[in-house]
């Protein structure tokens, strides 16, 4: 049976590229396995959400936050007696210094639970009250405040949560982002920590030792996450077999990469495959 690419949600927000919606608004298009190019922000009030994010399940519970970063694939499995806000920002809007918080923390900790009382619970009222007033004639600069403000809050809270609030923009935060963003695009080809510590003119250990320290994981385990997440998603969505995914994703033995998958998923490729519905 064929399989069907990942959907990517392209370009659905409207002017001004920002669009805010109650959970209990869900549709069962979002139920679906799907990816966006724009950032979806859960500021959940109460009740019980279960999403499953680039093939992890997160279960939001009470009050909580979560971000949805572009490319990643997502969809929801179930909701109890909800109640909060989806807000939907496109990237150009989210400020550099926001996002690079964001893409460090990706696939580590994109949620944070027991945030009753976060100060994005009384904001998003306001703002909603704002995006509804689209006669103002500083419209532009209101809309611009608001999503820095959003996602400044956002990442504040990322950080609280794991007590790295004081290393944020430091030399050694922006190393380990300059890190990350360098195995999302070489890890068909780069594959040892020594050869991002290269690039990055430090010691394989000096990055392993920063990448523990802001992220709570070594640098390998960034570089092998990579690897494996984009296995999955070639596995459960495209027709490839095993052998054009380990040569696609820079591997010659098809052998190795079989064993390199069930070494860090508890599971063969085939068995991974044969889990989808």
């Amino acid at each position: 049976m064929s399989k069907s690419a990942i959907t990517i949600h392209r370009e659905a927000l409207k002017k001004p590229g920002i669009e805010l919606c109650n959970i209990y608004e869900l549709n069962d298009v979002a139920r679906a396995p799907h990816r966006d190019d724009h950032y979806m922000f859960i500021i959940q009030q109460k009740g019980t959400f279960l999403w499953e994010l680039d093939f992890q399940q997160i279960k939001l519970t009470g009050a909580a936050i979560c971000y949805v970063a572009p490319g990643q694939v997502h969809h929801y499995l179930q909701q109890k007696d909800c109640e909060g806000w989806f807000v939907f920002i496109e990237t150009a809007l989210i400020p550099t210094m926001y996002r690079d918080i964001f893409h460090t923390h990706l696939n580590s900790r994109q949620f944070a639970l027991k945030q009753k009382g976060n100060e994005l619970f009384s904001f998003l009222p306001v703002m909603e009250k704002l995006l509804e007033n689209n006669t103002s004639p500083f419209q532009d600069n209101i809309i611009e405040s608001l999503t820095s403000s959003l996602a400044g809050l956002v990442a504040t809270t990322i950080l609280s949560t794991q007590s790295v609030i004081g290393l944020a923009g430091g030399q050694k935060y922006k190393t380990v982002t300059h890190f990350k963003q360098l195995v999302q695009k070489l890890y068909r080809t780069k594959k040892q920590v020594k050869d991002y510590a290269a690039l990055l003119h430090i010691t394989p250990l000096y990055l392993n030792e920063i990448s523990k320290q802001i992220t709570g994981f070594a640098a390998s385990y960034w570089i092998h996450q990579a690897i494996i997440l984009e296995a999955r998603r070639l596995l459960y969505y495209s027709d490839l077999d095993i052998k054009q995914i380990a040569f696609d994703l820079g591997y010659e033995d098809h052998t190795y990469f079989s064993r390199f998958f069930k070494t860090h998923t508890g599971t063969t490729a085939s068995d991974f495959r044969q889990r989808k519905p």
